[in-house]
């Protein structure tokens, strides 16, 4: 009897019987053995650029004592104000004018799509480059001030030797960085909006203003709180932007972040320098802890 004879007289249990696979998942095999030899790498890289450098700042930030030093000295102090200054209106602004910018790049026409290209320049430019143009213009016989004198006659202030005017260019510097990317995730969310609650205001009488209140506002507002969570957690970190715009001049205008490098470059006090660092991070915490709430409660929603 032929082999092809022997399996039809065995019936057509023998047909659908599932074949045997060659690897059992409770025995090792050569799956297992390239699993590991590509996990390894990754996990060694994870450890050695992480895991490694948070543990051992946390270690070195480790002492009670480095806190109250730091506590009790005035330049923490003022570092602490202007963070929360810098973070608290430039999120703000950023947010707020992103939402309006999103707005207007709603607009079908042609120019409005080439303006949208163009205002995404700011963010894909290297913010060295940049930020270091905007110092460089600030500057006391920089460019702004040659165009307010040349055009108006008026001689222009240092605008980094003051507070309050450092501060702000800082503030201008972020919001121009950061403001282009924001704008783009909010012209994503609406235009995921449907259209058919649009036509709907529409017939309602909700035009302008009150459709934009009524239902663009409720309809963003969790991504807008995503958004702000998120550009929370990053301008407190932010260190590139107050270092080259301002310099952290005058030595007030400094944040957590300059003034952590400037305890570990200037003062050779490395773990001032991280305690400065982690004292945010309580913070960043509390904000990465909402902000992923925030996404879980989006997800449970759609």
């Amino acid at each position: 009897m032929s082999s092809t004879q022997q399996v039809l007289a065995a019936g057509p249990s023998t047909l659908n019987r599932p074949r045997r696979r060659s690897w059992h998942p409770h025995l090792p095999g050569v799956e297992l053995t390239w699993a590991i030899a590509f996990i390894v790498p990754y996990a060694a890289v994870l450890v050695a650029f992480a895991i490694y450098p948070l543990a051992y700042g946390l270690w070195m930030a480790s002492s009670p004592s480095l806190y109250l030093t730091l506590f009790a000295s005035d330049e923490y102090r003022d570092a602490v104000v202007s963070t929360m200054l810098y973070v608290g209106i430039g999120v703000n602004t950023s947010l707020f004018f992103a939402l309006l910018l999103s707005g207007f790049f709603m607009r079908r026409s042609r120019w409005v799509k080439a303006m949208l290209v163009v205002s995404m320049l700011p963010w894909a430019l290297p913010a060295q480059t940049g930020f270091i143009s905007f110092h460089w213009m600030l500057v006391y016989w920089g460019f702004l001030n040659s165009v307010l004198e040349k055009l108006f006659g008026i001689y222009g202030p240092d605008w980094l030797s003051h507070y309050w005017l450092a501060l702000g260019a800082n503030l201008v510097a972020s919001t121009w960085k950061t403001m282009p990317f924001w704008t783009l995730i909010l012209l994503a969310g609406r235009m995921a909006i449907p259209q058919d609650l649009y036509e709907a205001a529409d017939i309602d009488g909700a035009t302008g203003f009150r459709r934009f209140v009524h239902l663009v506002v409720p309809l963003l507002a969790n991504l807008y709180l995503v958004c702000t969570l998120l550009s929370a957690i990053w301008m407190i970190g932010d260190f590139n932007t107050v270092d080259l715009v301002s310099g952290g001049a005058p030595g007030s205008t400094d944040v957590l972040a300059t003034l952590g490098v400037e305890y570990l470059f200037d003062h050779g006090k490395p773990e001032l320098g991280v305690a400065a660092v982690m004292a945010a991070l309580p913070v960043i915490v509390a904000l990465g802890i909402l902000l992923i709430r925030r996404l879980q409660t989006r997800e449970v929603q759609l």
